[in-house]
């Protein structure tokens, strides 16, 4: 027997919890007459679901960004908006344990928290190094996998601060060489390519690592990825790799046509400029008009130092793209939630 097809759009999610509280608390006031609802105290509320909460009582917020993981395994960076705080980057790292709240919140935007429930942090930064004491939750993780983003997640968490270059970890107050699935948490972890194509591999002399961005299949997300090339590490570089794509069996969509030709790159300033053939304007047919796969090429740019700009041209003449501005590194939580309403599809 095949089953149908169910899709459950955000609306009509929000709309049955409406439907499903009205119900609770009608039948509370006939159960409880005239008691005093009862509100979970400030101080009881998980210091990490505090950061996200504290938003809705008209707070001053900061951004932050948190790495999630997708459903094919990859570490996705989103910025978000939380309440201004002491311990930012503590809440931060709360943010990427699951628990009823951050899946809900990971969910709305097609992702999932990467560290395992539970899992509590005690973290010290000092001259530029964080050491995180992992409670003993982040041993049930199911598998190498899962404990490698764990670990890439927190060091990538953690080196957005100005005040994190490298980081070590103990789990519950104690050294230890390995993770039970063989992860390495032995010495002081700086930032390495996020999502790498390849499994980890020898290198030869003059290898560099390029990272880009692609959209994930569904549209919603753009996804780092690390390839290693034996080329310089530059922006033409990284663009030609970027006209090439992703792996054939990645789960990540190819965002500009195969057809399309690099015709040239230069940097002046901080402002890059890329000429393209003229099959490039043919990223306008996509469905978003082309917006997912501009953003792509902006954030596979501008993540090297000094490139605030990005200028295209299709035959040598300036383009006028669907997206403006250089955006973040990090998918902005915010925009797509906006843009994608969706939160699920069962197929």
């Amino acid at each position: 027997m095949k089953w149908p097809k169910i899709k459950l759009r955000r609306v009509d999610a929000e709309r049955a919890l409406i439907a499903c509280s009205a119900a609770l608390v009608l039948l509370l006031s006939v159960r409880g007459g005239e008691r005093e609802p009862y509100e979970e105290p400030l101080e009881e509320i998980p210091q990490g679901e505090v950061s996200v909460l504290a938003q809705t009582a008209g707070e001053d917020t900061q951004q932050t960004v948190v790495y999630y993981e997708d459903g094919d395994g990859y570490l996705v960076p989103v910025q978000r908006e939380v309440a201004r705080q002491d311990g930012i980057a503590k809440a931060t790292l709360e943010m990427m344990v699951s628990s009823a709240r951050n899946d809900m919140e990971a969910a709305r935007l097609g992702l999932s928290p990467v560290v395992p429930e539970g899992t509590t942090f005690d973290l010290d930064i000092s001259g530029g190094h964080a050491r995180v004491d992992l409670g003993d939750k982040v041993l049930a993780a199911a598998d190498a996998e899962q404990e490698e983003n764990v670990r890439t997640a927190i060091v990538w968490a953690l080196t957005e601060f100005d005040t994190v270059q490298d980081v070590s970890f103990l789990v519950g107050g104690q050294s230890r060489d390995t993770l039970p699935h063989g992860t390495p948490i032995s010495g002081n972890f700086t930032r390495v390519g996020l999502n790498p194509e390849e499994p980890a591999q020898e290198t030869f002399a003059g290898a560099s690592e390029i990272q880009m961005y692609f959209p994930a299949q569904d549209g919603r997300l753009l996804v780092p990825v690390s390839r290693t090339v034996y080329s310089d590490d530059d922006v033409a570089t990284a663009v030609f790799e970027f006209l090439r794509g992703p792996k054939a069996d990645s789960g990540l969509e190819t965002p500009i046509p195969d057809s399309v030709q690099l015709l040239g790159v230069s940097v002046d300033g901080g402002e890059v400029t890329i000429n393209f053939s003229g099959d490039f304007a043919k990223i306008a047919e996509q469905s978003d008009g082309g917006m997912q796969a501009i953003r792509a090429l902006m954030m596979t740019c501008t993540r090297y130092p000094g490139i605030r700009k990005v200028r295209l041209l299709v035959d040598g003449k300036p383009y006028d793209a669907p997206v403006a501005d250089a955006p973040t590194f990090a998918n902005v939580a915010s925009e797509v939630e906006n843009q994608f309403p969706e939160v699920m599809v069962i197929e």
